[in-house]
């Protein structure tokens, strides 16, 4: 399988807000929107990038970036992209608790699929082990960076049980992770038997939360930093996702037909988004949740 290395360009780094700065992803398939928050005493780095080498520069330029203040990881999620160089940020790590079950849960078992892709991404994670968080905790999450508070907020089953956003709020920003895109269809790991953790629903009232809470800058999990924007994109879609499918999922079609007619129709309704692979794997999700048709 021939795919472009993910490296991630630290040297493109840039202030969205004050001492609020994001390396982004330049629209490079799995690399992510990766945050380095600054306050007086510490600085927060979110998410990693895809294995060792990655993570590496992440935090050689975070550490720059800190000049001796502590540093902090957290994670949106567990996914390799987002987590598997949290190795290299000894003693760091912090996420909350149902990320860290859905790293020791299925952390072997996706670290052995990315691999499976070949090429760079097998490169990238040969010598990458299943990240260990340092601290895990429940609830919501303040931390201090000395006169700046981040909020780490677990929002429940969405994209992952574990999803986690972090907010900046004297700066209005928000990371969101995998819950938003921009550019692209939204990213369904809908795997079964082995994952089935993703909920459409659940995914649409998440979108719903986080737009009541009117962040005004939005950094999404993959894709240009936009602002409330980027979330209503994503509720307004996943809608779309899951009336075009259970408009179809109780009559007689098969599943195939199902994915086929809504594929037409959503990429007829948004011809530039990439990532037209994951409608199928939202269909099957969508057609095995909710509420059956009356």
């Amino acid at each position: 399988m021939n795919v472009p290395d993910p490296v991630v360009q630290v040297s493109d780094a840039v202030e969205i807000a004050s001492d609020v700065v994001v390396i982004p992803n330049n629209h490079v398939g799995l690399v992510p929107n990766i945050g380095v928050i600054s306050g007086r005493e510490a600085v927060l780095v979110v998410d990693t990038g895809l294995g060792v080498a990655n993570a590496s520069d992440v935090l050689a330029f975070a550490s720059e970036v800190a000049r001796g203040r502590r540093l902090y990881l957290t994670t949106t999620h567990f996914h390799p992209e987002h987590a598997f160089g949290a190795s290299v940020f000894e003693g760091s790590y912090v996420v909350n608790r149902a990320q860290a079950d859905d790293l020791a849960r299925k952390g072997s078992g996706y670290l052995e699929m990315f691999r499976g892709l070949g090429g760079a991404i097998a490169e990238r994670l040969a010598d990458v082990t299943i990240p260990v968080p340092d601290v895990v905790f429940d609830g919501v999450h303040s931390l201090d960076l000395g006169g700046r508070t981040v909020v780490l907020r677990p929002t429940g089953r969405g994209h992952t049980l574990g999803d986690q956003v972090i907010e900046v709020p004297d700066a209005g920003v928000l990371f969101t992770g995998d819950l938003a895109e921009t550019g692209q269809f939204a990213i369904f790991p809908w795997f079964p038997p082995h994952d089935t953790d993703v909920s459409g629903i659940a995914w649409i009232e998440v979108m719903g939360r986080l737009i009541a809470a009117e962040p005004r800058v939005v950094v999404p999990g993959h894709g240009t930093t936009g602002g409330p924007e980027v979330l209503e994109g994503v509720r307004d879609y996943l809608r779309e996702l899951r009336d075009e499918t259970w408009r179809r999922r109780d009559s007689a079609m098969k599943e195939a037909d199902v994915v086929a007619e809504v594929r037409a129709v959503l990429v007829e309704r948004h011809p530039e988004w990439a990532g037209q692979e994951w409608i199928e794997r939202g269909v099957g999700c969508l057609c095995a949740e909710g509420q059956p048709a009356l």
